[in-house]
């Protein structure tokens, strides 16, 4: 019996020594780059998310502002630019008489002067619209955007065309028709824009994501439940070396306070992705009313400095120019705003 146990006892032992060899990060190639961040809808106004589901109006939380910027619109998608985001992430959605705008909702009564259904509205009328005039932070006491946002809401083809040079944009499908890829792939190439040149990216739901890889074979496209499936698969096979199929080429999310969950993170992990041609993206923590994305600054030092994936970020204002000070064009006045909004929001 002890001879049995003492050999039990080496083969567990080896065994564990062979899968901390196999997925030690420190034995694998240091990736090269650093990381990119993406910015959630741009430079925006965050908000509370405690109780919101799908169609929960968002405008009428939101934090005390610290800066003018207005989500999904050309000026906050070029400041966060400027300041040094890899991508911006905005929200796109057709119109009545087909074309398509940047805009985040289903419904214009949220964030607008508005109302209906934001696919039941002609173009001209949609760009007529305040797209500030449903945001405060008191309650409704004040409205510190209204008037700001008339003729805010772009239209697709202008949008790109007024991006800066060398802007990359994630475009996220807000619906589940595959017909919207068509219409957002005509806008492009009305604008003369190439996303894969362009290092443009898609995400959504299922089917608009499908079609789009048709459209665009060499563009980036994904889906939060294929990269949701990716992760659950990599945590559960990936202490053998071995990378999913539905992993090989597809995107994988990581949460923040999940890291440690996967085998070889950060060196194995990512050169097992981009051996396949796959991205990896850390989000914010994961758990109840968390953003998607990071909010504080010191956030990013929970990511090992050899991560050289996608970073997703809420507060591009404040956490932009802690990764990539050079691009930082803030005024005094823009940067004490910065800190004493944070402040606020580290207070438990």
């Amino acid at each position: 019996m002890k001879i049995w146990l003492r050999r039990i006892g080496i083969f567990v032992a080896l065994a564990f020594l062979i899968l901390t060899m196999v997925n030690a990060s420190w034995l694998a190639p240091t990736p090269k780059g650093a990381p990119k961040l993406i910015a959630h809808r741009g430079v925006h106004q965050l908000y509370d998310k405690t109780g919101v589901e799908r169609d929960t109006c968002t405008a009428d939380r939101i934090e005390a502002p610290y800066h003018d910027y207005i989500e999904n619109t050309q000026a906050s998608t070029n400041r966060a630019h400027r300041l040094g985001a890899h991508m911006v992430e905005v929200d796109v959605a057709p119109t009545k008489d087909g074309e398509m705008v940047v805009f985040h909702d289903w419904t214009l009564d949220c964030r607008t002067n508005g109302s209906g259904d934001v696919r039941d509205a002609t173009l001209e009328e949609l760009q007529a619209l305040d797209v500030g005039y449903g945001y405060t932070a008191d309650g409704g006491k004040t409205y510190p955007f209204r008037g700001k946002g008339v003729g805010q809401m772009p239209e697709v083809s202008d949008f790109v065309s007024k991006l800066r040079p060398r802007a990359r944009i994630m475009f996220n499908f807000k619906s589940k028709d595959a017909g919207e890829a068509d219409l957002l792939a005509a806008k492009l190439r009305a604008a003369g824009r190439d996303p894969a040149k362009a290092g443009d990216g898609f995400y959504g739901h299922e089917a608009p994501i499908a079609r789009i890889r048709e459209l665009f074979p060499n563009a980036w496209a994904w889906n939060s439940a294929e990269a949701k499936s990716c992760a659950q698969a990599y945590v559960a096979v990936g202490w053998s070396g071995y990378l999913p199929g539905n992993c090989r080429g597809k995107t994988m999310v990581i949460p923040l306070n999940y890291q440690w969950a996967f085998w070889g993170w950060p060196n194995r992990l990512l050169n097992r992705m981009q051996a396949h041609g796959g991205e990896v993206i850390v989000l914010g923590p994961a758990g109840d009313n968390n953003p998607r994305g990071l909010t504080l600054p010191e956030q990013l030092t929970e990511i090992p400095n050899t991560f050289n994936g996608y970073i997703w970020i809420e507060d591009a204002f404040a956490i932009t120019p802690s990764l990539i000070q050079r691009f930082d064009d803030r005024t005094q006045a823009e940067i004490d705003a910065t800190q004493a909004a944070l402040k606020r929001r580290r207070a438990p």
